[in-house]
């Protein structure tokens, strides 16, 4: 009886219970992950000590992306055999590479060099198992449908590049986190448009299990940070998303997304990338070091240097972000050149708009408001 209503089961006969269901199950395994996760780490003094670059003067567990993990593979495996068994099993496989890779440069520190052929095996495993890739970018820049080397090599630089510009912008409490949480709303939401269930639910699951975590992380007593672990594990996941999204789309010329894919995932993932091009020509032309070295030149290091806490600065990088996804959504019938443009426009006047307040404003007009 079990075996025939498995077989005949249809997650899109119930979708918005089978969404609820999954989400509920990762956030109340994540719920009761993280007290253990406490203990093992003050026990053991798996701590992250005040640094340098650090925001924060308390030493501070910062193993969440365990937590995250185990959520993951738990709604995996439970409710993953009435989906697409073969992708979900794959992405558990590169989730566990990713995990096991973090929670090293977590505890040990890892080299970059090694750190990244983690990320490219990890990422590789599902470009050329389940042959999860972008295929085109529905007609930008002329390019509709690329060449096999060409689709794996441009599928493979955008996995490294998310999961790094996700990996970077963890600096602040609960910024990477809730970046991470609205890019996966955004993914579910545009899931249920085409009706992919896989992805749906994975990334409903993402949101649950980062519920718990993003609770703890803007705490001021029991507070945890996501560490590489959990920043690479969510940088991957937006990653994936965004890849088997546009992947889908060029595969339907039908979907509601066909002309406007690549420009809908990159508003989405616009201010983790944004943020990590300009620190990278910043740290180039400017300060002439290399541009993996360490600084406090992020957007939201400005935004502590201005005297803005760390839930203020989340809170506006992130409502910035809903507006910039909503825009995006919005001038999705237009041409997909002039929605490229918009979103550029509109996405690096959003992103500046601190930087223009800051020395046009303040600077300039009103400098009283920088002294003590």
């Amino acid at each position: 009886m079990i075996k025939e209503l498995l077989e005949n089961f249809n997650p899109l006969d119930h979708l918005w219970l089978w969404l609820f269901g999954a989400s509920f199950i990762a956030m109340m395994v994540s719920m009761s992950t993280f007290p253990a996760i406490f203990n093992i780490s003050e026990a053991k003094h798996l701590m992250d000590e005040p640094g340098e670059r650090s925001s924060h003067s308390k030493i501070t567990p910062n193993l969440g992306g365990v937590g995250l993990y185990i959520s993951l593979v738990v709604v995996i495996t439970l409710i993953g055999g009435v989906l697409d068994t073969k992708i979900l099993m794959l992405i558990l496989g590169s989730l566990t590479i990713l995990f096991f890779l973090g929670l090293k440069d977590d505890l040990l520190i890892l080299s970059p060099k090694k750190k990244l052929f983690g990320q490219i095996l990890a990422a590789m495993v599902l470009i050329v198992f389940t042959d999860t890739r972008i295929l085109g970018l529905s007609g930008l820049f002329g390019v509709t449908i690329m060449p096999y080397w060409l689709s794996v090599s441009f599928t493979l630089f955008v996995y490294i590049l998310i999961i790094n510009a996700y990996n970077l912008i963890d600096g602040v409490d609960g910024l990477a986190g809730s970046l991470a949480l609205i890019a996966s709303a955004a993914f579910a939401f545009i899931a249920v448009k085409i009706e992919d269930v896989t992805m749906a639910t994975t990334a409903v699951a993402t949101i649950g299990a980062l519920l718990p975590f993003l609770r703890l992380n803007i705490s001021k007593n029991k507070k945890i940070f996501m560490g590489d672990t959990g920043s690479m594990l969510v940088g991957f996941l937006v990653a994936f998303y965004s890849v088997r999204f546009i992947g889908t789309t060029q595969t339907t010329p039908v979907s509601l997304f066909f002309t406007s894919a690549p420009v809908m995932v990159l508003s989405i993932v616009f201010f983790p990338l944004l943020d990590t091009f300009r620190i990278f020509i910043y740290r180039i032309l400017i300060l002439k070091t290399s541009p993996f070295s360490a600084d406090k030149n992020h957007l939201h290091h400005r935004f502590l240097d201005l005297g803005f806490s760390h839930l203020q600065t989340t809170t506006y990088i992130v409502f910035l972000n809903i507006m910039l996804i909503t825009f995006s959504y919005s001038i999705r019938q237009m041409d997909i050149h002039f929605q490229f443009v918009l979103l550029i426009v509109v996405g690096t006047l959003l992103y500046s708009l601190l930087f223009i307040y800051n020395w046009l404003i303040v600077r300039k007009w009103f400098p009283e408001f920088l002294k003590p």
